[in-house]
């Protein structure tokens, strides 16, 4: 696929609209933009964690992500009726599947909830976790009005489930977890 963009100043949304992929015109807070601005948000934070990592299978895995949160959104931008399937969200849903898999190998079984922090990546990855679950719900948002198959909601939840055992790694295998203990009065 070839893409070209000629102009970034376009005067076609100084008045609250934005084109679809299909050039349907709608409002800019519109169900299905917020949920495209949600992912927009998530694959940004996840190139934030990307630049932390890093060169190797992790860093590698990121940039897969991110790229399969662009293939989201082109579905999501395109409505239609059925909507069209995911490229590849068997095989996606799978490779994220095994990652997580891969990573809990060396991390230990959680005594307790774990609080965002330890190592700057951890950080990051729980950051991405926030920010790709509230994509899910804007997503689940507009799964209510309008069918969006249920292949991306599936790897929507993958993926933060994917980032939460990331971070766990990337504290040392969960050595550097922070992890939850009740609130005590404070110091």
């Amino acid at each position: 696929m070839t893409i070209r963009i000629d102009r970034i100043v376009t005067r076609g949304g100084d008045t609250g609209q934005t084109s679809l992929g299909n050039s349907d015109r709608v409002a800019k807070d519109s169900t299905r933009i917020e949920a495209l601005g949600a992912l927009d948000e998530a694959n940004a934070v996840i190139g934030l964690l990307r630049t932390t990592l890093p060169v190797g299978r992790n860093a590698t895995f990121i940039a897969w992500v991110q790229g399969l949160l662009f293939d989201i959104g082109g579905v999501i931008c395109m409505p239609a009726t059925p909507p069209p399937p995911l490229p590849h969200a068997a095989t996606a849903l799978e490779a994220m599947e095994n990652e997580i898999a891969r990573l809990r190998d060396g991390v230990p079984p959680l005594r307790s909830f774990v609080l965002p922090g330890g190592t700057v990546p951890a950080a990051h990855a729980h950051l991405a976790r926030t920010v790709v679950r509230r994509a899910e719900r804007r997503l689940t948002t507009l799964a209510r009005q309008e069918d969006i198959g249920t292949d991306i909601p599936a790897c929507m939840n993958r993926l933060s489930d994917y980032l939460f055992v990331l971070g766990r790694h990337l504290n040392d295998d969960g050595a550097k977890d922070l992890t939850w203990q009740p609130a005590s009065p404070p110091p």
